[in-house]
C-alpha cells in the first residue's frame, strides 16, 4: 500500500476528451466529483526557493479550500511518485495572508475544470486545462495505474509525469509566451496541440 502522504499518478494528453468519458461509462466507473472550477495560488519565496528544489506550495479554492504541500517529483518504476500534504482550511483569502506574512509571494496563479471518477480502485481525473484536456491516473503503484490506462484504451508509452507547471514551462518557450499565469484568460485564443509540450496524445496513434 502506499502511504497516506504519498502520491502515486501519470498524466496523459487528451485529443478528445469525450472518447475517455464513454470510456468510463461504459467500464462502469464511478463519478467521485463532478465537473468543479478550481482556482489555485501557488507560492514561493522571493528567491524561488521552493520552485529551486522541486516543491509546492499551494492554496486552492474549489467546493472547498485546500492548502497543499507537495515534495520533489522522484519516478518510480515509471511513475511518478511525490510526497503530499493537505489539508482544508475554512478561509482562502486568511489563509493567503497567513502564506504572505510568514514571507511567501504568489509566483503563479492557474485553474482549471476538473472531473473525478473511480475504476478499480484507482482515481481518473479529466482536467480541462488553459493550453488542453489531460488525463491523471492516480492508483497504489504501477501496476495498478498500468492495467487501468489499458483498459481505458490510453497509450502508456504516451504518459507524461511532469507537473502541470512544468509543461506550461515547456509550452511557453516553444511558443515565446511571456505571461505568469496559467488561465483561461491568457490561452484565449492560443491554439495548442500535443506537439508543444513535447508530447503525443495518448488516446490517438
Amino acid at each position: 500500500m502506499v502511504p497516506a502522504d504519498k502520491e502515486l499518478e501519470v498524466k496523459f494528453y487528451l485529443a478528445n476528451k469525450g472518447n475517455l468519458q464513454k470510456t468510463l461509462k461504459n467500464l462502469g466507473a464511478s463519478l467521485v466529483q463532478t465537473r468543479t472550477h478550481e482556482h489555485n495560488l501557488r507560492f514561493d519565496t522571493v528567491e524561488g526557493t521552493l520552485t529551486s528544489n522541486q516543491q509546492v506550495l499551494r492554496l486552492r479554492k474549489d467546493h472547498a479550500n485546500h492548502l497543499t504541500y507537495k515534495g520533489p517529483n522522484d519516478v518510480e518504476t515509471g511513475v511518478s511518485i511525490r510526497t503530499e500534504i493537505e489539508f482544508s482550511v475554512d478561509n482562502f483569502e486568511k489563509a493567503q495572508n497567513f502564506l504572505e506574512a510568514l514571507g511567501y509571494r504568489v509566483s503563479m496563479i492557474y485553474e482549471k475544470y476538473r472531473t473525478v471518477y473511480e475504476l478499480s480502485g484507482t482515481l481518473i481525473t479529466i482536467d480541462e486545462m488553459p493550453f488542453g484536456d489531460f488525463a491523471e491516473i492516480e492508483g497504489i503503484d504501477r501496476a495498478n495505474i498500468e492495467n487501468v490506462c489499458n483498459q481505458l484504451g490510453l497509450i502508456w508509452e504516451h504518459r507524461s509525469l511532469e507537473s502541470y507547471a512544468v509543461l506550461f514551462e515547456i509550452v511557453k518557450k516553444n511558443l515565446n509566451l511571456s505571461f505568469r499565469d496559467l488561465t483561461f484568460e491568457n490561452f484565449a485564443g492560443i491554439k495548442i496541440d500535443a506537439s508543444h509540450f513535447a508530447l503525443s496524445s495518448a488516446d490517438a496513434d
